[in-house]
């Protein structure tokens, strides 16, 4: 991926300073070498799924141009993960950021610990409706179907 791609990470917080944890990841993102923000969606607040009981979560979406290879972007944004107080204690617990990359321009990559698409992103709601409004037309690489037909498709 030498030449410049496209890539949409998905933002959520449910601890402490909410916005804040997601303001700050997204300004590390943009300052993060061969990455360059392009697009951020509002900030929605959602219910969580799953997991022990905890708070609520705010979400966004942010279009990303990458220089960078799909590992080097898991790794840069795990760095932030922890720069920013993320404990993995578990799958669905409560966390001062989650950055999950969806998508990859077209990319379809099935790794042990890296999955492009995101293997569930069509499923949730707080992920389809804030990537759907900065990338309505854009096409799930795997089903075909835009992403705007996809959260469509949930709401019904």
């Amino acid at each position: 991926m030498s030449k410049k791609t496209v890539a949409y990470i998905a933002l959520g917080s449910n601890l402490d300073d909410r916005e804040g944890y997601i303001n700050s990841a997204v300004e590390q993102i943009d300052r993060t070498a061969g990455l360059k923000v392009v697009k951020r969606s509002a900030i929605y607040e959602t219910e969580p799924a799953g997991g022990p009981p905890q708070g609520k979560y705010l979400n966004a979406v942010i279009e990303v141009d990458c220089k960078l290879q799909p590992r080097e972007l898991l790794d840069a944004l795990m760095a932030i993960e922890k720069r920013l107080g993320r404990n993995r204690l578990g799958k669905n617990h409560p966390r001062t950021i989650d950055l999950d990359i969806l998508l990859i321009d077209d990319l379809i990559l099935d790794q042990p610990d890296l999955v492009i698409p995101h293997p569930r992103m069509i499923e949730r709601e707080f992920v389809l409706r804030p990537l759907a409004e900065i990338a309505p037309r854009l096409k799930h690489p795997l089903s075909g179907i835009s992403i705007a037909k996809h959260l469509k498709a949930i709401n019904k």
